[in-house]
C-alpha cells in the first residue's frame, strides 16, 4: 500500500502571505504565539493513529519555541525548513533566499538535534524563473524540495508543466528530489487537492480523490496543513471579510476531516520515501 505524506507548515497565523500587510515582522515579537498548544493536540493526535509526517518548520518560529520543536523530533516526526522569515523567494532573491534557507536549516539543526534535508517555501513561491532556488538548496545541503504546485490560474503560485507525482530535478549544483503538492483531475482538468485551504473550504472529496489518482499512479499524495487551520481562535484583524474567510474560515471541521482522511491508506514522512528514491527503490 502507498505511503503519502503528511505534512506541516510550521507557523504562526500572523506569518501568512496574506496576513503579511496587516502584521508587519518588527511587531511579531509582541503578538501571541498560539502553534505550541495546537502542535501538542496535533501530535497525540497523529500518535494516536500511528502517523507520523514531516513538519516543516519556520527558523523564525523554532529560535523563539525550541521546545515545541524538540516535542516534534521527539514523536518521531521529521523536521524540515520552511524558510525563515516567510517570505516569498522571488522577494528574497539569490542572496537573501540563500540567508533565508541557511539560517533557519542551522537553526533547525541545532534546537531539534536532527539532520534536516527538506524544504518548503512559503506559499510554494518556488515559480517559472526562480529555478536558481533549486541550485541554493543543493549548495545549503538540501536533498529535496517541496515547493512546486504543478497547476496554471492561480494568482500566486503554480509552476505548470511538470508532473504530480516525485521526480529529480538535475541541477548544475546537482540532483535534487522534488515532491510536489497533489492536485486532481476532474473534468479533464487538473485542479489542487493537498489541503490548506482547499481542504478545509471545498468537500473534502476533492482531496480524497487527488490521493486515490496518486496512489493509482503508483505515487505518494502530498497532504498539508497549518496549525492556525486547527485553531477555534481567530485573530481580530481589520483584512477584507473574503481574506479572513479564505485564511480562517472552515476550522472547526478540519479535526473531524482530517480523521476522516487519515483511513483512506497510510500516511508518512516525506525523507523516507526520498531514501528510497536515492536507492532507486520508491515505496
Amino acid at each position: 500500500m502507498i505511503r503519502h505524506h503528511f505534512t506541516v507548515d510550521v507557523e504562526e497565523y500572523f506569518h501568512p502571505t496574506a496576513m503579511a500587510p496587516h502584521y508587519p515582522a518588527d511587531g511579531w515579537d509582541t503578538l501571541e504565539r498560539r502553534s505550541p498548544e495546537v502542535i501538542a493536540r496535533l501530535l497525540d493526535f497523529l500518535e494516536e493513529r500511528e502517523v507520523h509526517g514531516t513538519f516543516f518548520v519556520l527558523g523564525w518560529l523554532a529560535e523563539k519555541e525550541p521546545a515545541m520543536v524538540r516535542a516534534i523530533a521527539s514523536r518521531g516526526h521529521e523536521i524540515a525548513s520552511h524558510g525563515y522569515e516567510h517570505e516569498l523567494v522571488g522577494r528574497l532573491g539569490p542572496e537573501g533566499f540563500r540567508t533565508s534557507v541557511g539560517r533557519s536549516r542551522e537553526v533547525l539543526r541545532d534546537v531539534s538535534g536532527a539532520e534536516v534535508v527538506g524544504y518548503r517555501a512559503p506559499s510554494f513561491s518556488i515559480v517559472p524563473g526562480l529555478e536558481w532556488a533549486f541550485d541554493v538548496l543543493l549548495e545549503e545541503g538540501y536533498r529535496y524540495d517541496a515547493s512546486l504546485f504543478p497547476i496554471m490560474g492561480h494568482p500566486t503560485y503554480g509552476y505548470p508543466g511538470v508532473g504530480p507525482d516525485p521526480y529529480w530535478i538535475e541541477r548544475p549544483a546537482g540532483r535534487l528530489a522534488e515532491f510536489p503538492s497533489t492536485t486532481a483531475t476532474v473534468l479533464g482538468r487538473r485542479v489542487p487537492a493537498s489541503g490548506g485551504a482547499y481542504f478545509r473550504l471545498l468537500p473534502p472529496m476533492l482531496v480524497h480523490a487527488g490521493l486515490r489518482q496518486a496512489a493509482a499512479r503508483g505515487g505518494p499524495g502530498m497532504f498539508y496543513i497549518h496549525p492556525w487551520e486547527l485553531d477555534d481562535w481567530v485573530p481580530r484583524v481589520e483584512a477584507p471579510k473574503l481574506q479572513m474567510i479564505r485564511t480562517f474560515h472552515g476550522r472547526r471541521r478540519t479535526w473531524g476531516r482530517m480523521e476522516r482522511m487519515l483511513e483512506l491508506g497510510r500516511f508518512g514522512r516525506v525523507d523516507q520515501w526520498l531514501v528510497a528514491m536515492e536507492a532507486g527503490t520508491p515505496d
